[in-house]
């Protein structure tokens, strides 16, 4: 699919010269940290100098006062206290977190995650009966609840308190608990708003640590789970998030937890310099299948060991659980590619609704990713379980897919999620209705350049501008994720230095120059098909990220290719 390119702009020329004189950096890299919202050098030295104690006051989160004095008494009366997350990777890195900590002092403690099967996403009643009939007076839950109103009503009725710990959109009203915990919370003076759920896990044990007078490092060894969490759960690497990850990042590639370790030791990854995209592609998608294919509680399990024996019994069963994660993703991506090539209507819509009633719901999410990294439009994949459909919908830059589907609510039993992610039921019979009123509204609303991906560069550079101080500058940018984008850069006129071969089928190895410049290696996943082009010794522009390659010990700077254009 051909990308739109696109070149942005400084949004503030005068901060970005002042930045040059009061940092000493070229004017890429000042117009990198002012786009980025970095516009003064008291925040340009936070922003590459990230502190702990930087990290804001979690006493300033609406009821968090609450929420500790309600697990202080829990702890003095010896109740029995229930931690309840999500299945998925931000759920269960904030149970672990939290119950890793507490289980320190508290022996009356489990945690319960529900069954993506039987239960769903959220607080369910199976989680609340079964406390109510094992004697637990208090449950802490992470990652969900914000909207269980009903749920927590019940709890309630049974005698059991909830501190809810939250970091999705709340609804009209909240939840009657003890402590509603979610800095997006209209009435939340929080001054940090994006916090992952193992985020609010952290600051429940950073508030109690605070407040009982305790050493506070003993929070911070939990950075590396907590940097696993964000990375996963995709919210931006900004602000306290971005001070968070740093540290966890230095923790998981020095001295991570038993059960981060085993992955680790399973990864293809061994280098000891995990990333962000490291963790999004080697270490989330472990954790993720155990509640893809069995249950999340073997995931927590993992991140819970006190032995690196007792994690590689929880990481072996989970590598062979990814690996089955990766047989059904393979295979219903096939058959919805299929669907989708032998159908001419599919193929000319602004939309894609796929159903199959036989596909595996724990994977129809990554499908649907999969289904929309290819035809780049809003996507829904569904499958059928118990005699209801659900589904998982992904979209594109800058069309709002809940508004979507909240348009079509009159044909769902349930829905939910944010912009750019959801999942939703329904009736089997709402199907084919469903199909067609989702293609109305995509087609009603969305702009075609959303149809078109665009790659963003940051700035045109001409290769002699890359050298190891820029690079050693570029890499302080680090950790990299959303609202933190890896940079891209455009050099224009380049030549391929040699010839350009096509390596692990599809990717392409070359070396580039420009004339008057040094040579530099490159590699292009995915984009194997241009070697003709490039070894036709055509003048090519190329985008590409700046990163370094290490191969036995050493280390080059090397240029991830994104795309190629004929000049």
């Amino acid at each position: 699919m051909q990308k739109r390119w696109a070149i942005a702009s400084c949004s503030n020329l005068a901060a970005s010269q002042r930045l040059r004189g009061e940092l000493g950096v070229e004017a890429v890299l000042a117009d990198l940290l002012v786009n980025r919202g970095v516009e003064s050098f008291e925040y340009a030295r936070r922003f590459f100098r990230p502190d702990l104690s930087l990290l804001h006051d979690p006493f300033l989160m609406r009821d968090m006062d609450r929420a500790i004095d309600r697990i202080e008494r829990a702890i003095g009366n010896k109740e029995k206290v229930l931690v309840y997350g999500d299945y998925d990777v931000d759920g269960t890195t904030a149970v672990a977190v939290v119950y890793s900590f507490f289980r320190q002092f508290h022996s009356r403690l489990e945690f319960y995650l529900p069954d993506r099967y039987a239960e769903g996403y959220g607080i369910s009643t199976q989680g609340i009966d079964y406390a109510a009939e094992n004697g637990f007076t208090l449950i802490i839950a992470l990652d969900c609840g914000i909207k269980s109103l009903d749920k927590i009503a019940y709890a309630n009725e049974r005698g059991i308190d909830f501190i809810i710990g939250d970091h999705h959109l709340p609804g009209d009203r909240l939840p009657e608990a003890v402590a509603v915990l979610d800095p997006k919370r209209p009435d939340c003076a929080y001054p940090y708003k994006e916090l992952a759920g193992c985020g609010i896990g952290f600051k429940i044990i950073q508030a109690f640590i605070q407040k009982n007078n305790m050493d506070i490092n003993q929070c911070y060894q939990y950075l590396d789970l907590v940097a696993v969490g964000i990375a996963s759960d995709m919210v931006p690497i900004t602000g306290e998030n971005r001070i968070l990850a740093h540290f966890g990042l230095q923790k998981l590639n020095s001295n991570p937890c038993c059960g981060l370790q085993s992955l680790i030791d399973l990864s293809t990854h061994k280098s000891g310099r995990f990333t962000v995209n490291d963790i999004v592609f080697q270490i989330g998608p472990r954790i993720n299948a155990a509640g893809r294919i069995d249950h999340a509680k073997d995931a927590v399990k993992l991140l819970i060991s006190k032995s690196l024996h007792e994690a590689a019994v929880y990481s072996s069963s989970i590598d062979e659980q990814n690996s089955q994660r990766k047989d059904f993703d393979l295979r219903i991506t096939e058959e919805a590619l299929a669907i989708i090539d032998g159908d001419e209507v599919l193929q000319q819509r602004n939309s894609t609704v796929v159903f199959r009633p036989d596909w595996h719901k724990g994977v129809i999410g990554i499908v649907a990713t999969r289904l929309t990294e290819k035809y780049y439009r809003p996507t829904v994949v569904l499958t059928q379980t118990n005699g209801h459909v659900s589904g998982s919908a992904r979209s594109v830059v800058g069309f709002d897919l809940y508004g979507a589907l909240s348009a079509c609510s009159d044909l769902l039993d349930q829905f939910g999620g944010h912009k750019y992610a959801a999942g939703l039921t329904m009736k089997p019979e709402n199907v084919a209705l469903f199909e067609q009123r989702f293609e109305e509204v995509v087609s009603a609303s969305i702009l075609p350049g959303m149809l078109e991906r665009e790659i963003v560069i940051d700035a045109v550079l001409r290769l002699s501008d890359i050298n190891a101080k820029f690079f050693r500058i570029l890499q302080q940018f680090e950790p990299f994720g959303p609202q933190n984008e890896t940079p891209l850069f455009l050099s224009k006129q380049v030549y391929s230095c040699g010839q350009a071969m096509v390596v692990g089928g599809s990717h392409l190895k070359m070396t580039v120059m420009q004339e008057g410049t040094a040579a530099f290696d490159c590699i292009a996943f995915g984009l194997g098909s241009y070697a003709a082009l490039v070894n036709s010794g055509k003048p090519i522009d190329i985008c590409y990220a700046i990163e370094e390659n290490v191969w036995r010990d050493k280390r080059r700077i090397q240029l991830n290719v994104k795309d190629i254009r004929l000049q």
